[in-house]
């Protein structure tokens, strides 16, 4: 060419086709060898990749945070195999420049032969769609009202399979539980999978794995009664050959019961020792420290084929987990079941170690119960429901043991450092809410009534231990002297809404003083999964509690308006009653009372609300309590059977359904 331009045969110019190559919108790469060593990498890919080095690196050095992500493996199946490998919306965790980002893509994978017509390396085509994922859920779960009616018009099955499966799991001192249960096809039916987790006698702990053959009705009927007698018998004698036994009689006069497998673990967690059955089912895996191992099978035979069911006994280590599963995460499509065996070692190990999504689950044993699941299924699909119980031993929470000085300015203190505790016996918010809210009003009861007469300097004790039966027990005792309580809408609230936000509230009193002593069973949410589940959005943090009252005028309301931000107890009832009383100019004014940001609402903030609810009454105005479905302030409300809206009255569209 007199222009001095390279052409190549049968595709063009060779800088157009660079050119070309460069400026397409999609990220594109290519990679030599075994260790898939970058040779090209548009502008697309490289912008993709936060502009880090990419040329003549291996893929696993560019990409580090990736290597538990499992994603390599497809670029080294292509190149083995030259077959071209691609996933769709795939969450991975990537580092662009500021962090950890979770972010979809989709990809294309497909061998590049050498010369000698051996593969000798891969192309790669990525496409960022975290954008259109993202705007995808959001619209789901704008939807998500239509979709629950949609649920309960496809019939009685999921219905069925929902109330038939445990969910919430017992919280205990020394042992983690979390599980997941993911069905074959969410769109359709429920299946016989079932789990379960119990508190024993000698404060031993009960898991159970089981798998009915078949789906729907009659497969969700048996597992109901399988799990209900297997559960009955254990908690009765926590024998467990006993109750194999017994259920085993069960299983052969129930259709669809033969041939039913499971795994049962009789788990003692103060020293670890753990005996168990596993009948016709996969043998539990054991994560920690050391490379993962399976527990040997028993040798026991399924359910209702005449089998006999011998038991093992194992060891699991502190800190140590041992996972329950069906063998739906192994019979994958496309996998074997040895293949799947170390795969599911392989990714579970990484999970709980948390080097796979980080930061999305704050225990070993959540991560593991649903990222593995995710990482597993998402690029072979699943064809059977998949059920997942991990249990980790962990160190007991030491017990609560506080001094306090009977004065109301010490309230705050006494939250704070029950909330801690709370915390540290891995507590979740909802029960701890209403632990917490019990404790304080029986602290200030205390102040205000155990020694009225008396301008003496006085202290009470509060105490707390989380039990092997999975309860919290907590007493808050005095050397005072005891009065009747005399309820009405202005005093004596405490006790009464004490004892409706515990299981059990029991006072003893003599000469000496007072305990009062609360009871409440803490559960662990079990996790009913969708194929929707498996890629959560980021983690949000839960916003730290204001310990400061905070009382906002709203002036740009459509109405007088105001915000409160904080508690509303003893010390800052007073506040809260004159803030409320001047911006509704005391009474004479309709106002809205904004409670979202409310973190604690005591029995002397519902005190004064009563007052200023008939403040306004006797003017014929209206005070609108605004309080969003579930949060503290809605909680104690409706406890006390107070009015208030839950949706927004001068904001209704703001309003979280």
């Amino acid at each position: 060419m007199s222009d001095g331009s390279q052409h190549l045969d049968g595709t063009g110019d060779l800088e157009a086709v660079r050119e070309s190559y460069e400026q397409l919108p999609v990220a594109l790469g290519t990679t030599r060898g075994t260790e898939h060593r970058f040779v090209a990498a548009n502008a697309a890919y490289r912008f993709f990749s936060a502009e880090r080095p990419i040329l003549g690196l291996p893929a696993r050095e560019v990409f580090p945070e990736v290597l538990a992500q499992e994603v390599f493996v497809y670029l080294d199946r292509a190149l083995e195999t030259g077959e071209v490998q691609s996933g769709r919306e795939w969450h991975i965790q990537l580092d662009r420049g500021a962090g950890l980002e979770d972010i979809f893509i989709d990809f294309t994978i497909s061998p590049v032969a050498g010369a000698d017509g051996v593969n000798a390396g891969v192309n790669i085509m990525l496409v960022d769609i975290t954008e259109q994922v993202l705007e995808k859920r959001a619209m789901q779960r704008r939807a998500a009202e239509a979709q629950r009616r949609y649920e309960a018009a496809r019939g009685v099955v999921a219905e069925l399979q929902s109330a038939l499966l445990p969910t919430a799991l017992p919280v205990l001192p020394r042992v983690q539980i979390a599980a997941s249960y993911l069905l074959a096809d969410a769109d359709t039916a429920a299946g016989g999978d079932w789990f379960d987790a119990f508190p024993l006698p000698g404060g031993r702990l009960a898991l159970i794995v089981g798998d009915v053959v078949g789906h729907g009705v009659a497969a969700s009927a048996t597992m109901g009664q399988l799990r209900v007698v297997l559960r009955e018998r254990l908690a009765a004698t926590g024998d467990l050959p006993a109750a194999i036994d017994a259920v085993d009689r069960i299983a052969v006069t129930l259709p669809g019961g033969r041939a039913t497998t499971v795994c049962v673990v009789v788990l003692d967690p103060s020293c670890g020792t753990m005996v168990y059955c596993t009948a016709g089912h996969p043998p539990p895996l054991v994560i920690g420290e050391q490379e993962p191992r399976y527990l040997p099978a028993t040798g026991a035979g399924p359910l209702g084929v005449g089998s006999r069911f011998p038991v093992s006994q194992e060891k699991l280590g502190t800190s140590e987990i041992l996972l329950l599963y069906t063998d739906g995460i192994l019979e994958r499509p496309g996998r074997d079941v040895p293949q799947s065996t170390v795969e599911l070692a392989r990714v579970a190990t990484e999970s709980a170690a948390d080097r796979i999504f980080h930061g999305q689950f704050p225990t070993a044993v959540d991560r593991l119960t649903i990222q593995t699941v995710e990482l597993l299924t998402r690029g072979s699909g699943h064809s059977d429901d998949i059920t997942m119980l991990a249990a980790q031993r962990v160190t007991a929470p030491a017990r609560l043991d506080l001094r306090v000085p009977a004065r109301s300015e010490t309230l705050t203190e006494l939250r704070v450092r029950l909330q801690a505790w709370l915390d540290t016996a891995r507590v979740g918010a909802h029960d701890a809410d209403a632990i917490r809210h019990a404790v304080i009003e029986l602290a200030a009861n205390v102040i205000d009534h155990a020694w009225i007469d008396s301008p003496d300097e006085h202290w009470f004790t509060v105490t707390a231990d989380l039990t092997d039966t999975g309860h919290i027990h907590a007493q808050v005792t005095d050397r005072g002297r005891w009065r009747e309580p005399a309820p009405s809408a202005d005093r004596g609230l405490g006790l009464h809404l004490s004892s409706q936000l515990v299981d059990d509230l029991r006072l003893t009193h003599d000469e000496q003083g007072t305990t009062a002593t609360i009871t409440y069973r803490v559960h662990h949410r079990a996790r009913l999964l969708s194929t929707a589940d498996l890629a959560p959005a980021p983690a949000v943090r839960p916003a730290a509690q204001n310990e400061l009252l905070l009382i906002l005028d709203q002036p740009h309301a459509p109405q007088p308006r105001i915000r409160v931000d904080g508690p509303i107890d003893t010390v800052t009832a007073d506040e809260f009653d004159r803030a409320v009383r001047t911006a509704g100019s005391a009474g004479v004014r309709t106002l809205t009372v904004d409670l979202t940001g409310v973190t604690h609402l005591a029995s002397a903030g519902v005190a004064a609300l009563h007052r200023l609810t008939a403040l306004h009454q006797a003017s014929k105005t209206r005070l609108r309590l605004y309080a969003p479905t579930g949060s503290p302030a809605d909680m104690i409300l409706s406890l006390v059977s107070l009015t208030h809206e839950t949706v927004d009255p001068g904001y209704p569209e703001n309003t979280i359904q």
